[in-house]
């Protein structure tokens, strides 16, 4: 597939030091500035400091994010910070963004979903004059990592380059379908796993249960009800999209207490729950509630059903 002019412009900046990482974002932050132009950076912490230090008195008028946090769901990326601070610009002025969703650290559990984000901003941003650069570490990410770069990425940036390259291998919808793959079994049933069916009449009973089984997990407090909140949204959505009924688990993995939701539809938007909502609409929102709280929601949707698993630390 072939990259196509557009407003919306998302390079890949490939990178081996720091030298080439701030030679790549502070000309492009002080671009933006001296237009007049809102910028937002938002990168893991330690890529953050280099940049802020660098700016110096510049600083000041950047938007800058820890995507370590921010960030942490893939998922929450698109409708928790690039689609929020690009929303609050005046119309008629470009908006540029650096984001940094994939370092060296992530989980093989977390990186289905950051290229699945990387692929899905081109559009949820077509035809909107935006400008996303994504930085990508050449010397401490693997192989697939930087390949997956060249197919979500419409134009790259060489290490050490200046000038924007169309990428060769641009393939978006490839980049999801790919990473559309089955997820791990849960456990079978046993003292340390809740599995359990529900349908209408036992919505009720199974965010009870979750929930109870969350705080012999570990979880409590705000984290609870984020279990809570999780396991009413799914639920309902399967009973009112996916076929009236569903299987409901939860159980600890990891560092996280997992809950994973199965039922017969299938998921057709790729953007689901990760459109921000807008004022008036009225339902909708499950998905994207579940985005915001979890930290990390992998998915699963084919044509024998949809598995959404939500990870929550204690």
């Amino acid at each position: 597939m072939t990259a196509t002019a557009e407003p919306f412009v998302h390079p890949a900046l490939f990178y081996a030091d720091a030298e080439q990482y701030l030679a790549g974002t502070v000309p492009f932050v002080r671009l933006a500035l001296a237009a007049e132009e809102p910028v937002a950076v938002a990168v893991p912490g330690e890529n953050l400091r280099v940049v802020r230090d660098a700016l110096g008195a510049d600083a000041d008028a950047v938007r800058f994010l820890d995507m370590r946090e921010a960030g942490r769901n893939p998922g929450r990326i698109i409708p928790g910070v690039l689609r929020p601070f690009a929303d609050a610009q005046p119309p008629g002025r470009r908006v540029h963004i650096i984001g940094e969703p994939v370092w060296a650290g992530r989980t093989p559990a977390e990186y289905p979903a950051c290229a699945q984000h990387e692929a899905l901003i081109n559009a949820a941003f077509q035809g909107r004059e935006v400008t996303i650069l994504c930085p990508y570490d050449t010397t401490r990410l693997d192989e697939r990592a930087l390949a997956d770069a060249h197919a979500t990425h419409p134009v790259v940036i060489p290490p050490g380059g200046t000038a924007h390259r169309p990428s060769a291998g641009y393939d978006p919808e490839g980049v999801v379908a790919r990473y559309n793959e089955p997820l791990p079994p849960a456990p079978d049933a046993d003292s340390g796993v809740l599995c359990l069916t529900f349908d209408d009449d036992s919505l009720s009973a199974a965010r009870h249960l979750a929930t109870e089984h969350g705080a012999r997990l570990g979880l409590s407090g705000l984290r609870l009800e984020d279990l809570t909140l999780i396991t009413a949204e799914l639920t309902t959505n399967s009973v009112v999209h996916g076929g009236g009924t569903g299987t409901l688990t939860v159980w600890a993995e990891g560092g996280y207490v997992l809950c994973e939701v199965r039922d017969k539809g299938r998921l057709t938007d790729p953007l689901a729950g990760r459109r921000p909502a807008s004022r008036d609409q009225r339902g909708g929102r499950g998905l994207l509630l579940v985005n915001l709280v979890a930290d990390l929601v992998r998915v699963h949707t084919g044509a024998d059903g949809t598995t959404i698993r939500s990870y929550v630390t204690p």
